[in-house]
């Protein structure tokens, strides 16, 4: 069991997971039905998910000192309208992205993986919701691990 290392350590802490997210990008904004749901697309957008996910995977909590936390995050996905197809094929270049760059162990893959799978879901229900949705207190940025959702206590 891989219990005595976060998520965060096992993908390469920041370094890994800039590797992630610059590899899933490079496909996403190079794909016809993607493309258009990131039509604002930044640069800074790649590093900021990095720091997201290094604080979801168990790294330091950067992204909810710096840049708005949970909140934050689901406004960014309000009013982008993502569909079921959206999801899927994002899933799927995601999955591509997995395998170029993290560590060859299936169960950090898996781990990671469902981490998207149910993000996703979250983002695409959010993304119905209008800019300017009051989406009220989503409590605080989940944390994910080796085996999924930690709860927390608050």
């Amino acid at each position: 069991m891989n219990a005595e290392r976060t998520l965060f350590e096992a993908v390469g802490g920041l370094d890994g997971l800039c590797r992630l997210s610059n590899a899933f990008y490079e496909g996403v904004l190079a794909d016809e039905l993607l493309a258009p749901v990131f039509a604002n697309f930044t640069v800074t957008h790649v590093d900021h998910v990095a720091l997201w996910l290094a604080e979801i995977f168990g790294g330091p909590a950067t992204f909810s000192a710096e840049l708005g936390g949970h909140q934050a995050l689901l406004n960014s996905h309000l009013g982008l309208r993502i569909t079921e197809e959206h999801r899927a094929r994002w899933l799927e270049l995601m999955s591509d992205a997995i395998e170029q760059t993290l560590p060859a162990e299936p169960q950090l893959r898996r781990q990671v993986f469902d981490y998207f799978e149910w993000g996703t879901a979250i983002a695409r229900e959010v993304s119905q919701d209008p800019v300017g949705t009051d989406l009220g207190t989503p409590g605080p940025t989940p944390r994910w691990g080796w085996q999924g959702l930690i709860k927390h206590q608050t």
